[in-house]
């Protein structure tokens, strides 16, 4: 049996990797005519576009993880059938159920690769690519460095060293100088709520205050300040919630809880990566039912066009039964988890029906 699960798994992963790689191809390009619209803006160059391709390229593959199952599993098992290889397999005495194993061991492979490439590679390459974008479109001053985020506007100048899960500015030091370019007021903050880009609330806050004669220093618990950045500097600084990996968006949540700030909308953005691997998986399943039935001894193209179908139906049901959710109430994990668990359900019933 190691044998046959070696030969179906190599089939399958090769459809997936096949999928995968036109879905991409067509992705980059829709990106590449979208952004040629922004050449010419600020520093934007043509260099900047590609660049700005190629980081993405890890998001892009965690968002068509559903795709590449559904239709790769149908490519690599319909070369199976096309060959009478499934049939030679059923007639030597091995079961669908056994079958289907296999491909779920193929399956995991991509769902442990998508789950990886969510929480480790995705996040710091789409930050670094929005980042990037936004920097050059913008022309901004703002930088990032070794040091963590700078930023200069007349006799001030910023420094945040860190950003906690990705949306909270810490270990802030903000210099204030003179007409003389001396320094008069340093104030140091250990993180920050940011408003807007202009309204900001430090916390835990360390002052020294520079006279002619003399240094004061005060502390205080919180001390509201008006921010000299711009929007386009703060999308530098804190990066979208989209970007964030799960594990840092599940900490920021819990943060905005523990200082009773409202976390639904983060709450949502968890749910929904959190049930990409699990729409992926449900898509594996689909895939077997679907050549085992139906689709036994259809063409690779019809193959295709059913698991397009099936992919658009199960997009436009994820889409409605979002809505619906959002419009009573119902909280995202039942907007988010309920179609690739129905689409798991249905897998199911229909495996059971040709076995």
């Amino acid at each position: 049996m190691n044998i046959l699960d070696r030969h179906i798994g190599y089939r399958v992963a090769r459809g997936y990797l096949l999928v995968m790689a036109i879905c991409v191809a067509v992705r980059s390009i829709l990106a590449l005519v979208e952004e040629l619209d922004q050449v010419g803006n600020g520093q934007y160059t043509l260099r900047e576009v590609f660049l700005f391709i190629v980081l993405m390229l890890p998001s892009w593959m965690v968002e068509l993880a559903p795709v590449t199952a559904l239709l790769g599993g149908l490519i690599g098992l319909g070369e199976l059938a096309g060959g009478r290889e499934l049939l030679a397999m059923q007639t030597s005495g091995v079961s669908p159920l056994r079958i289907g194993w296999s491909v779920l061991r193929a399956g995991g492979l991509l769902l442990l690769a998508a789950m990886g490439l969510q929480e480790f590679v995705a996040p710091p390459m789409q930050q670094l690519a929005l980042t990037r974008q936004t920097q050059a479109i913008s022309g901004t001053d703002a930088v990032r460095t070794a040091q963590g985020f700078w930023s200069r506007d007349g006799r001030h100048v910023m420094n945040v060293r860190r950003i906690l899960h990705g949306q909270i500015p810490s270990d802030i030091d903000i210099y204030q100088f003179d007409e003389q370019r001396r320094l008069r007021l340093f104030t140091h903050a250990r993180w920050a709520e940011t408003a807007d880009s202009n309204r900001w609330l430090l916390i835990d806050v360390e002052q020294r205050i520079f006279g002619e004669e003399e240094i004061t220093s005060r502390v205080l618990p919180t001390l509201p300040w008006e921010s000299f950045l711009t929007p386009e500097q703060l999308g530098i600084l804190v990066l979208p919630i989209e970007s964030l990996s799960p594990s840092d968006i599940y900490q920021y949540i819990h943060h905005l809880r523990d200082s009773g700030q409202n976390a639904d909308r983060h709450e949502h953005s968890l749910w929904q990566k959190a049930s990409l691997p699990v729409a992926a998986g449900a898509m594996v399943l689909v895939s077997i039912p679907f050549v085992f039935g139906p689709l036994r001894t259809a063409t690779a193209g019809k193959r295709i066009l059913a698991g397009a179908i099936a992919g658009i139906g199960f997009h436009l049901g994820a889409q409605i039964i979002g809505h619906f959710a959002v419009t009573f109430n119902l909280g995202p994990a039942l907007a988010t988890m309920t179609p690739p668990l129905a689409a798991i359900g249905i897998a199911v019933w229909l495996f059971r029906r040709i076995t």
